[in-house]
């Protein structure tokens, strides 16, 4: 296949990608402010993954230029759709991610982020609502997508000052958060199962609560017992889906498994944010665990991508 059909097919959902190492440079960051770990690893991370998001956002960019239709009908796809906010998402990981460091970097991110994130937002939820070829069976945990990103937001927003906006954002993500919950287990429950290469989207459902209890504690500043079902929420989550890891397992390599990446390492951060706010050793133990298995998981994710590139089985028609 030649290199210009390879950027035909370049999949918006590269993004992802973006996002999980986000999330892990995120956990190593949380992890040296409590634990005798070197800064310098999430330091290395943070430069591994802003040089990630420019290469394939440079990418993406040149496949819209050349590639108009193919960028339609991701748009019009509806998967595909919910992976654009991956792009804006980056952007406010990245603004989060520098917060401490470069804080003038970090407002710029996380400013251009945050409203781009509101426009996609506002486009996707145009979309869903005067669809014409949207089904039931075509809702599935990516749909989330979108919703995370604005629950994401106060997590630096509140470093910057920015209490108002948090808290906008953070409502918009709340709401839309529990009406998707609502419609995906419909969907689950009483449709079809999710196909294979979907099947690993299901771990997005812990994103939404473990943001929200990291962002949701950070603009109140305590545990409280709304933060209290938010991170329990989470928990609940993970622990169910760690009771199918035998079907996750059994899948063959879809760039969908990135779908594991972000939504760990939110649950790790939730864990050590409680561990901080309430010094439950049980709390303080489960960071450590699931520190080492989110950097394993995205190590393994890592070693599958270049081995599927190798094969020339990434940018290929579906």
């Amino acid at each position: 296949m030649s290199e210009h059909s390879r950027l035909q097919h370049l999949p918006i959902a590269l993004f992802a990608m973006v996002m999980g190492l986000s999330g892990l440079t995120l956990v190593w960051q949380k992890s040296a402010t409590m634990l005798p770990l070197s800064p310098a690893i999430g330091q290395g991370l943070l430069v591994l993954t802003g040089g990630l998001f420019t290469v394939l956002l440079l990418a993406y960019a040149l496949k819209a230029v050349r590639y108009r239709d193919a960028v339609r009908a991701e748009l019009d796809h509806p998967v595909k759709l919910s992976f654009f906010p991956t792009i804006s998402i980056s952007l406010i990981l990245l603004g989060t991610a520098t917060r401490h460091s470069l804080p003038d970097l970090s407002i710029v991110l996380w400013g251009i982020g945050a409203a781009l994130h509101l426009v996609l937002t506002l486009f996707i939820v145009n979309r869903w609502m005067h669809h014409e070829h949207f089904q039931i069976i075509h809702i599935n945990p990516a749909w989330f997508i979108p919703a995370v990103g604005n629950i994401l937001i106060p997590i630096a927003g509140m470093t910057h000052g920015q209490v108002s906006i948090s808290w906008f954002f953070f409502s918009i993500g709340l709401v839309f958060w529990i009406i998707l919950l609502t419609i995906i287990f419909y969907r689950v429950i009483f449709h079809d199962p999710l196909p294979g290469r979907l099947l690993p989207t299901l771990f997005i459902l812990v994103a939404p609560p473990a943001v929200g209890f990291i962002a949701y504690e950070g603009m109140v500043g305590d545990i409280d017992p709304f933060s209290r079902i938010l991170f329990n929420t989470a928990l609940f989550m993970t622990l169910l889906l760690v009771t199918q890891v035998r079907r996750f397992a059994a899948l063959s390599f879809f760039l969908s498994f990135w779908a594991y990446s972000f939504p760990l390492a939110a649950m790790t951060i939730a864990a050590m944010v409680y561990y901080q706010q309430t010094a439950a050793n049980w709390a303080l133990g489960l960071s450590g665990l699931l520190l080492a298995v989110t950097s394993a998981v995205i190590a393994w994710l890592i070693v599958l991508t270049i081995r599927a590139a190798s094969r020339g089985q990434i940018c290929v028609p579906e």
